[in-house]
């Protein structure tokens, strides 16, 4: 060994200790998030800057030349599970979130993990909410990282060491299925967070906590509970003027903030999106009557105080889930030749709104996607001018086919707003929901999903599925909120595609639900840049500067709502769960993951051992407790297994799974709920599902191979 070899091996023994030191992140300061138009080397917020635009300033990349960009580094994700994350990115560290409420601290330029924080999330609990194990990631203040955990904590992690500094639980009812998959805001030292769980039966409301301490600071609920518990505030007593009948609070009544916020200081105004109405079926909720305050409704709340200041409801008594949780954006706007501070946001109802920061005062909206459930927005009152022969499903004989469905013309997806094309960049998709309701209301139940509604039956043909498929498309629209008009859209043919960034390099990139990220130009829409991820993304990518490189980064983790509640119309993305987190800079030489899609073979299905009786019982069950997650999954077995490709072992283990035995895995136990021969049934049936499915492959090959035989003659 020569003395230079020496040298070297004492000076790296020397310095193995201060390498793997955490990078030491500046301090997050409320004059910072206030400027981060003028720091655009980070990326400090959910949105980049309080107004929620996901606009950067950075052109480092550009059009001129985004078509050289290579990847830099990537990192796996310690779970295979969708991944909503924004990362934040604050002076050369990246704090971002994996499911289960995993939060991982990266260093910036080269992907080496610092720390990683396991909350240690009961796996069994994902079946209890909605929807999947999700997490949209952190918020970072001081030298503090902040959480929403799935079960309902709030949790602040040290920045440096990512130990665990103060915990609190944010549930006012321990036996309601609520649950976070929101990333926390924080304004003005108080870290803000709201609820999941409308469906499931639960009250809306969202809280603030002392960002030091945890120690609650106000909590502001978004619709009426119990009245003989007396109203928390005027407020509560105005809206309850709303609502009609006592179900309505027995259930919960829906109304949860659980994604959406954004904040003006100028106003100092804290903007929240409202939830569904729950019942959806408004007979069963509110006997048909009322709007319903403040279900599918932008709600302004002074952030010291959580006090009321003005809401405007998107859809007055909604009946559809049309919530109004989808992102939302505060900037100025030229409105007739004045400069007017605007919130505006592209909710699920189909329709885009303008609306005055400083009032609510409704200013303008215009169809964006396929809705049929009304005709226009009246611009006098503001309100939806509802097509009553499409949209009530309710006092009618015949089901109803709504457009959009529940999925939404635009999901939780965030958009994002270039003020130098002055477009906003939408992830939109049509969608359609066939509406048939119940006479009697059900009471909340764990896993349960309480709509009022009749749950439409599994597609059981290759056609069938085919056919919805045809109709469920998605795109990535570039829209004039001024002019109320499509600017340029390019089609996709899967929807729930990831949320938009757009930036100053006149980009606007985006993934998709097929496993690709893209960059269009931000001004025409021309495609300019395309590679393949290892899965779909549902995540909105960020950008970043290190040492005087731009950074482009997207969370690629395939799953949610749609896949698991659709997957017989998402099959056709052909990806897999593989989580991981992609990095690009200009001539990046990094080696890509290798990228693996879908392929799935059916075994061979057991004997069939029942009557008709039984069968009937157990596609009851199935359809009440197992369709949620399980019965829509047609050829989607790598997100939530889809029950007609059972194995022998798994077939055998059934009543011990469906008790509990993968509660571990997340397939949360039923033990509590059903008995052995229910469970039974329930196996049955989807043995009788599995013969179908194998003669329904069997028919498509045979017409495949007919096809073939044709075009060679």
């Amino acid at each position: 060994m020569n003395a230079l070899h020496i040298i070297k091996t004492s000076l790296t023994i020397l310095l193995l200790p201060i390498l793997s030191l955490p990078v030491q992140a500046a301090e997050v300061t409320e004059g910072r998030l206030i400027a981060a138009d003028k720091d655009a080397s980070n990326w400090m917020s959910h949105g980049r800057n309080y107004g929620e635009e996901r606009y950067s300033p950075l052109t480092q990349v550009s059009d001129g030349n985004v078509d050289k960009l290579g990847l830099a580094w990537s990192y796996k994700y310690g779970v295979d599970r969708v991944v909503e994350a924004t990362p934040i990115v604050v002076d050369g560290v990246m704090y971002t979130t994996g499911a289960y409420s995993m939060v991982y601290a990266l260093d910036a330029k080269t992907g080496r993990e610092l720390w990683r924080y396991d909350p240690k999330v009961w796996r069994g609990i994902a079946g209890r909410g909605c929807c999947d194990a999700a997490n949209r990631g952190v918020a970072v203040w001081g030298d503090k990282v902040f959480v929403g955990v799935y079960d309902g904590r709030l949790e602040a992690l040290d920045a440096r060491t990512g130990k665990l500094v103060w915990s609190v639980n944010t549930l006012i009812d321990p036996d309601r299925n609520y649950t976070i998959t929101g990333a926390p805001r924080i304004v003005k030292g108080k870290v803000i967070i709201g609820n999941g769980g409308a469906e499931f039966g639960v009250r809306g409301y969202i809280t603030a906590y002392d960002a030091d301490t945890g120690k609650q600071a106000w909590r502001f609920f978004t619709v009426p509970g119990d009245p003989a518990k007396g109203d928390e505030s005027d407020t509560i007593t105005m809206i309850r003027k709303t609502w009609h009948g006592d179900t309505y609070w027995k259930q919960g009544g829906g109304g949860t903030v659980w994604d959406s916020m954004a904040y003006d200081p100028t106003l100092d105004l804290l903007y929240i999106g409202v939830g569904n109405a729950s019942y959806w079926n408004p007979v069963l909720r509110s006997e048909a009557k009322g709007d319903n305050l403040f279900v599918s409704s932008i709600v302004a709340i002074r952030p010291d105080t959580g006090e009321y200041a003005w809401h405007y409801q998107t859809t007055p008594g909604d009946s559809w889930d049309y919530t109004a949780t989808q992102h939302i954006v505060v900037t100025t706007l030229n409105i007739e030749g004045k400069d007017r501070r605007i919130v505006m946001q592209a909710p699920k109802n189909g329709f885009f709104y303008v609306l005055d920061a400083a009032t609510g005062e409704f200013i303008s909206a215009e169809k964006y996607g396929q809705a049929n459930w009304a005709k226009r927005i009246d611009p006098e009152t503001g309100r939806p001018i509802i097509d009553w022969a499409v949209a009530d499903y309710w006092s009618t004989s015949e089901p109803k086919i709504v457009f959009p469905g529940s999925q939404g013309a635009h999901n939780w997806y965030p958009m994002s707003y270039n003020p130098n094309t002055g477009l906003v960049y939408i992830p939109e998709q049509v969608t359609m929901e066939y509406f048939e309701p119940l006479k009697e209301a059900t009471d909340p139940r764990p896993g349960v999903p309480n709509l009022g509604l009749v749950i439409p039956k599994v597609p059981e043909s290759l056609e069938a599925v085919e056919e919805l498929a045809g109709v469920y498309r998605g795109s990535l629209l570039a829209w004039d909120p001024v002019k109320q008009e499509e600017r340029w859209r390019q089609q996709y043919e899967h929807i729930a595609n990831g949320g938009t960034l757009t930036t100053a390099g006149n980009l606007v990139f985006q993934g998709t639900a097929d496993g690709r990220v893209l960059a269009y130009a931000a001004d025409d829409g021309e495609k300019l840049w395309e590679q393949p991820v290892s899965s779909g993304v549902v995540a909105a990518p960020i950008t970043y500067q290190v040492d005087g490189e731009q950074y482009v980064a997207f969370n690629v983790g395939w799953g949610g709502a749609f896949p698991i509640t659709f997957g017989a119309l998402a099959y056709r993305t052909h990806v897999i769960n593989d989580s991981r987190l992609y990095v690009f800079k200009l001539d990046g030489k990094a080696e890509a993951p290798a990228i693996t899609r879908r392929k799935i073979e059916l075994p061979t299905p057991p004997p069939l051992e029942a009557d008709e009786a039984t069968l009937a019982t157990g596609e009851e069950l199935f359809g009440l407790h197992c369709g949620v997650c399980h019965g829509l999954s047609a050829m989607s077995a790598d997100i939530i297994p889809d029950l007609r490709y059972l194995s022998d072992q798994s077939h055998k283990d059934f009543l011990p799974i469906v008790f509990g035995l993968r509660a571990n895995k997340g397939m949360p136990p039923f033990g509590d709920i059903l008995e052995p021969d229910q469970v039974e049934a329930v196996r049955q049936y989807v043995i009788k599902r599995a013969h179908h499915w194998r003669d329904e492959l069997i028919k498509q090959d045979k017409r495949r191979a007919e096809q073939a035989q044709e075009s060679q003659n």
